[in-house]
């Protein structure tokens, strides 16, 4: 068997391992000169340094299970750090103290209970109403299509959560996972994260992150598993049309906007959407990362969330970048709308000031060089009633498949999702050999 697949992200690379450790011959075009979609880096001088600088700051989850085991197919899981046991400090531009969520060795939820009597950021009251509200959540039918179309943060609202509590705690993890504020997200996507993230097992929420460069850790690793499972690669290559490709199987493992371009109409089966523009529907949000680098060190931890001020979570990307004296931090700001477009001198002076409130030592510190990456569509908007515009891996063309993060994966725009579509491509092709695989003219 013969297959395609184009478009090198993490889904695609994924489909393409899979297609080809199963014995099918697969060729893999990708439009960029490299391999790694959305997770890649690129060169940056600062000073006498010449650094290695990631597009977007990516972590990952213990329950990341299908990342995971993609990282071991490409033999880099020495280069990843995972917690022992999740501990996120956290930080508020009103004040001094450092918060932790830390979790202990009971079964969830109580795993975190002792971390959520020590909250500093939340009253008694609000503290006592946080139980019953996880217990429900880990009861909500996150598949239900009613569960979609509700908003994460009505829900929150009817379950007793004051809006402090949501800006110091649920939003702290969900703008990050789902890259949307509770009042803007889906209710199942947010109770994907949570009952997964943080009530399947006591280790699920540890968070592990890249010590490498992301485009050692994703692409070069990937050329080299690929080409050691025999998959041409051929970079550089746009796909205009789906005509000259001779094969039995094609993986559309690109954006939507691409899926829409390459495929007829009513390609995709998505009965739920019938009539609707499903690209509109699904939309985009965007992710934006200020990158910094001082003359000294400010941050002490590998990351640290901020509350109180427009910051979400700030990085330490000295050591993975290749800085040799002071420190490099980078600030991720999902669900960027209001500053996706806003020019760097101007992102800057807004945004070092809370910073410099946030860390102490940045106070007096010299800032030598500050700089922005943009990721204008970073993922599908995960807005409530958007499950509707997701379709499965199969399309109504046989021979014919979709991966992508924004695909019916059940998880939001993460890297877990982008690997998991992958595997249900591959999936749904070797299922399908030889039934479907008869290409329509």
């Amino acid at each position: 068997m013969r297959a395609t697949v184009i478009g090198g992200g993490l889904a695609g690379i994924t489909s393409a391992l899979r297609l080809a450790d199963a014995g099918a011959q697969v060729t893999l075009l990708e439009a960029r000169p490299r391999l790694g979609g959305l997770t890649h880096s690129f060169r940056r001088t600062v000073g006498e340094d010449e650094l290695w600088i990631d597009n977007g700051q990516h972590v990952f989850l213990r329950c990341c299970t299908a990342y995971l085991a993609l990282l071991d197919r490409l033999g880099v899981t020495d280069q990843v750090e995972l917690q022992d046991r999740l501990d996120v400090p956290v930080r508020s531009e009103a004040s001094d103290r450092v918060g932790r969520l830390r979790r202990g060795t009971l079964r969830p939820p109580l795993h975190l209970a002792g971390a959520l009597v020590a909250y500093p950021w939340l009253g008694l009251g609000e503290k006592a109403r946080l139980g019953p509200a996880v217990l429900a959540l880990g009861r909500l039918d996150r598949d239900a299509p009613a569960t979609d179309r509700r908003s994460f943060g009505d829900w929150l609202q009817a379950h007793g959560q004051s809006t402090r509590a949501v800006e110091t705690l649920w939003d702290l993890i969900g703008v990050a996972t789902l890259n949307a504020p509770a009042d803007r997200a889906s209710l199942a996507l947010a109770a994907t994260v949570f009952q997964l993230g943080l009530l399947s097992s006591a280790d699920a929420a540890d968070i592990g992150w890249s010590r490498v460069p992301l485009q050692q850790l994703h692409g070069e690793a990937a050329l080299r598993a690929l080409a050691g499972a025999g998959v041409e690669v051929r970079t550089g290559e746009r796909v205009g049309s789906l005509d000259a490709i001779d094969a039995d199987a094609v993986v559309l493992a690109v954006p939507p906007d691409q899926v829409r371009r390459l495929l007829p109409p009513d390609a995709l089966d998505l009965p739920a959407a019938e009539g609707e523009d499903w690209v509109e529907g699904l939309g985009s949000a965007p992710i934006i990362n200020l990158h910094l680098v001082y003359d000294r060190q400010v941050l002490d931890e590998p990351f640290t969330a901020a509350i109180d001020g427009p910051l979400q979570w700030v990085f330490d990307r000295t050591a993975h970048s290749g800085l040799r004296q002071g420190q490099y931090v980078a600030v991720s700001l999902s669900a960027a709308q209001a500053y996706v477009d806003l020019p760097v001198a101007e992102l800057r002076a807004r945004f070092v000031p809370h910073l410099e409130a946030l860390l102490p030592r940045a106070r007096n510190a010299r800032l030598r060089d500050f700089f922005v990456t943009r990721e204008r569509h970073a993922t599908f908007d995960p807005a409530p009633g958007t499950a509707r515009f997701r379709p499965e891996a199969r399309t109504r063309q046989p021979g014919r498949y979709v991966a992508g993060a924004w695909t019916a994966t059940g998880w939001p725009a993460t890297m877990e999702g982008a690997v998991r579509s992958g595997e249900a491509a591959a999936q749904a092709v070797l299922e399908d050999r030889p039934s479907r695989l008869e290409v329509v003219a």
